[in-house]
């Protein structure tokens, strides 16, 4: 009877795990995805705090405008907080969502301003602060 033979050149290989080079791959790969990413998360992340500050300042801004005109005051007086904030659904915001403080000015034109330290931490992101 004829026994089948081994073919020298084939070898037992265990076929349930992966090697060292598969797993890197797929690590290089993972790795260059999150390069890839990661700017676009942190701009998208600094556009939605700028659209929140500008979308908040215009709010208290038309809230002093509608306090101002519906209680007779001159342009040129320093505004009561309290008072505009009647005409808010939200409560009123002394500091943006980067902490930093708004600049109240008397009524009239520029009567809220956002920070400098936050226009040049969200600079680059396409924000356009307008009047603010």
């Amino acid at each position: 009877m004829i026994t089948p033979h081994m073919n020298s050149h084939t070898f037992n290989r265990n076929n349930q795990g992966f090697t060292l080079v598969e797993i890197m791959i797929v690590v290089a790969i993972v790795g260059l995805l999150a390069a890839l990413a990661v700017p676009g998360f942190v701009k998208a992340r600094k556009q939605s705090q700028g659209r929140r500050t500008m979308n908040d300042c215009r709010q208290q801004d038309a809230a002093i405008d509608q306090w101002s005109v519906n209680s007779g005051i001159a342009d040129g007086t320093t505004v009561d907080t309290v008072a505009a904030g009647t005409y808010l659904k939200t409560a009123w915001k002394t500091v943006d969502v980067l902490g930093n403080s708004y600049q109240l000015n008397p009524t009239g034109t520029g009567q809220i301003q956002i920070s400098t330290a936050t226009k040049s931490s969200l600079a680059g992101v396409g924000i356009d602060w307008g009047i603010y």
